[in-house]
């Protein structure tokens, strides 16, 4: 028996955040998620007379194959599966996991082969640049605990994040869109010591509305590479390589992470010296999703949490690209809402957004109740 919300969010994904067309080659990759779902894939694609393929994935085999993984056998990974990818035309990632830190225990030294041999041939490289793609998390046991409810509640909302009416929401940024590709200085100010300031100036200014992530909402661009100046202090922890890290605190200077505070250190150096762009800023988002209001220690629904930003050491994508290169983008947030200390948005010394609230009128329809 098919759960109809399952195939509505199937519908969703091949239907608006694709745009599958017809004899268009669609690749999904699933990660430890239901049966059901991927058939759901496959009936909307082929609804759309795409081709569906199929490539089933399992965390604790990835793991085993990062372990001790040669360059040879990892190189080879990513060359064939760079050579599939170069010959699709979209893309649908579902991931779920049974156990969230399941590549807690792999050296940095085999994740690092992994991100630079593997992961960025094919997916940074064509994925991202060359296909339609979106991808989303599966909704697990594992997730719901982590977002500290049972697991009925948390497919309830899970159904309703990422189900909401993206093209109202696509319609409202347009303003913000409008207002920041004019912006030259950004100012942030949070609880602690974040003080931060960078340009905008000439970056494209790109919108996330339920055509990349799901769930999504989201207006990214990324800061001037060597303009960052002051200090973010990170409210909001995050999963990265199998690990929480917590309490991230960055001090820059000219668009260099200079010094590093937080929960490990140590791990932390690890990874900001994973190549020279791990030190550098790969984007600037505003997260503005009605329905995400508490960290879950998932991204992809961290970041959209609304009344907060993430501010990106890493990779810039080719869209907007300023100049960073990098085999890593962690996004990390800082919410701004009244319970987590509060916080400002400035562009060119105006306020746009205070407390997790856009103040400016013409922005006010991306405030939570008028988006739900």
């Amino acid at each position: 028996m098919f759960d109809p919300r399952e195939k509505k969010l199937a519908e969703l994904l091949v239907n608006y955040s694709c745009d599958v067309q017809k004899g268009e080659n669609v690749l999904i990759e699933a990660f430890d998620i239901p049966e059901t779902f991927v058939k759901q894939l496959i009936r909307a694609i082929r609804q759309r007379e795409g081709n569906p393929f199929v490539s089933l994935k399992n965390n604790s085999i990835q793991r085993e194959l990062f372990l001790n993984g040669t360059d040879e056998q990892i190189t080879f990974s990513g060359e064939y599966e760079a050579y599939r990818m170069k010959n699709m035309q979209a893309y649908i990632g579902v991931r779920g996991s049974q156990n969230i830190t399941e590549l807690s225990d792999v050296p940095a030294d085999d994740m690092k082969r992994y991100q630079t041999l593997w992961s960025q041939p094919v997916h940074s490289r064509i994925r991202v640049p060359d296909t339609k793609w979106v991808v989303l998390r599966w909704p697990t046991p594992s997730m719901a605990q982590q977002a500290g409810m049972s697991t009925e509640e948390f497919e309830e909302f899970y159904f309703d994040v990422c189900t909401l009416d993206y093209p109202k929401m696509a319609l409202a940024q347009k303003t913000l869109m409008a207002l920041e590709a004019k912006t030259d200085k950004v100012h942030i100010k949070g609880p602690g010591e974040t003080d931060l300031r960078f340009s905008v100036k000439d970056i494209p200014v790109i919108q996330s509305c339920g055509l990349r992530n799901i769930p999504d909402g989201e207006v990214f661009t990324a800061p001037v590479r060597d303009s960052a100046n002051g200090v973010i202090e990170y409210n909001t922890p995050t999963l990265y390589q199998g690990t929480v890290f917590d309490r991230i605190k960055l001090t820059f200077e000219d668009g260099k992470i200079i010094k590093v505070d937080g929960d490990d250190v140590e791990r932390l150096e690890e990874i900001f010296n994973t190549d020279e762009g791990a030190r550098y800023v790969g984007e600037f988002a505003i997260g503005m999703n009605p329905y995400i209001n508490r960290p879950m220690k998932d991204i992809l629904f961290d970041e959209k949490i609304a009344g907060s930003i993430h501010f990106t050491p890493g990779n810039s994508y080719d869209n907007d690209f300023n100049g960073n290169r990098s085999s890593i983008h962690w996004d990390l947030v800082l919410r701004q809402t009244p319970e987590c200390g509060g916080g400002e948005i400035w562009f060119d010394d105006v306020l746009i957004r205070k407390d997790g609230m856009f103040v400016l009128d013409e922005l006010k329809s991306l405030n939570p109740e008028n988006l739900k």
